[in-house]
């Protein structure tokens, strides 16, 4: 063999070697990236706080998807689901936004919108395209390639006013952990959800994310769903004490005997923290007037009697019925309003 053939020989060798390692190396590369994505998955920041979705995001072709409660939720849409058509129904003030499961359209403000990638069910959880359904209500949204990083920026309106200290736990519970300072009076939260007759979900302007109490005391957030459910447990509460003896002027600091304003006093500030004068004259000066045809599960209701324009209380039970106490044979007990209590009927108040 001469050089010229030798040196042809040596370079066929060489252009063999790099034509099939060229594939080995690319699938490195990819197993690389797949290794990298895998230790660095993708990271949530809502106003600057990481989030924790209920399972990880996922990439579909340049999109990345997340379960649909949290991130509807956190940026103060309430949220509806329909089990059956798998559609989400989500309301965040004047924007309506409604989505199906699956599909490459949603309806915005009854619009049509077009999807890049739809959402998907996956291992139970119904994940959503992030960014489509934070621009829809209103946020801005910046997906870092390098850190796999996506920002979301909310144009929260903190809407409930702090009217007296209070704690932010970690969950609606008073002996969960404290998130933080309490909470002052005079400062604004927003409320992301209702978790239950006692606690609301809510954030505060400085992004943090926790549970404080519902009681009226604390906050100026009303809903007629709170209220009906607080009115329940008021009621539930004071039928607790069904069949407990009356005694006029009975000490409001025992639950042994009541009359008929210790016991009213006695059941709303056991349960809605609320702290009403002793006597049935001066609870009567407390909230609102209500009337009559328009009174609520809740309400107080003030009659007449011992020769006083007031002179008993009772608290409205809901389906034209009372619960009260005047009787030392009934004690407290729930009945019918109408008859003797219909004609010494002078005022109704709300008072939460």
């Amino acid at each position: 063999m001469n050089k010229l053939t030798s040196k042809g020989a040596i370079l066929s060798l060489l252009s063999a070697s790099l034509l099939y390692s060229a594939p080995a190396y690319a699938d490195s590369a990819s197993a690389a990236s797949q290794a990298v994505s895998a230790l660095h998955p993708v990271s949530i920041y809502l106003d600057g706080q990481r989030m924790q979705p209920e399972t990880e995001p996922v990439i579909v072709n340049g999109t990345v998807l997340v379960p649909m409660r949290g991130l509807f939720e956190a940026q103060g849409a309430d949220l509806s689901w329909d089990a059956d058509s798998k559609t989400a129904k989500a309301t965040k003030g004047a924007t309506t936004l409604t989505y199906r499961i699956g599909a490459l359209t949603a309806e915005l403000n009854g619009q049509t919108m077009d999807l890049t990638e739809p959402g998907q069910i996956r291992d139970g959880y119904s994940l959503v395209p992030l960014r489509f359904i934070s621009e829809a209500l209103g946020s801005t949204v910046k997906w870092d390639a390098t850190n796999r990083m996506v920002q979301i920026t909310t144009s929260i309106d903190y809407e409930t006013a702090v009217l007296w200290g209070v704690n932010l736990r970690s969950e609606p519970d008073a002996e969960s952990e404290t998130a933080g300072d309490m909470l002052p009076a005079g400062g604004k939260v927003h409320v992301i959800r209702e978790a239950g007759p006692f606690w609301l979900e809510v954030r505060t302007a400085d992004s943090r994310t926790g549970y404080i109490s519902a009681k009226p005391k604390y906050t100026d957030y009303t809903s007629a769903s709170l209220r009906e459910r607080q009115a329940d447990e008021l009621i539930a509460y004071g039928m607790t004490y069904a069949g407990t003896p009356y005694e006029f002027g009975a000490s409001p600091d025992q639950t042994d005997t009541f009359d008929c304003s210790s016991f009213v006093k006695r059941v709303f500030g056991d349960i809605l923290s609320l702290d009403l004068p002793r006597v049935s004259y001066n609870q009567a000066k407390e909230g609102e007037e209500v009337k009559i045809d328009e009174l609520q599960k809740g309400d107080l209701l003030f009659f007449g009697a011992r020769g006083l324009d007031i002179g008993h209380v009772a608290i409205y039970a809901g389906d034209n019925r009372i619960l009260h106490t005047y009787s030392k044979t009934l004690g407290v007990h729930i009945e019918e309003f109408d008859g003797q209590w219909k004609d010494r009927f002078v005022t109704a108040r709300r008072v939460f």
